[in-house]
């Protein structure tokens, strides 16, 4: 019998400024700050992620998807708001 698939991406901990996720060998930090869509999200909510290809997440239940890259640099990727009028 084969074990679980090492490379679906797992959230390991879920603490009160963000969350620790392992995904393509990298672990890495969520914090909601830069990612505030998580920031009201219930734990099952942030432990349901897929991924859909080679570094991308998706959070289907939040409507949430994310490049690696944006999360160990987001800096690279400000957060912008359209405002309507």
């Amino acid at each position: 019998m084969r074990g679980k698939n090492s490379s679906a991406p797992q959230v390991t901990s879920i603490e009160s400024d963000g969350f620790h996720i392992r995904a393509e060998g990298r672990e890495m930090f969520v914090d909601f700050v830069n990612f505030p869509w998580f920031r009201e999200a219930g734990e099952a909510e942030i432990r349901d992620v897929e991924s859909p290809y080679s570094g991308h997440l998706r959070w289907p239940g939040l409507d949430v998807d994310l490049t690696l890259d944006s999360i160990g640099h987001p800096e690279r990727y400000p957060l912008k708001a359209r405002l309507s009028d």
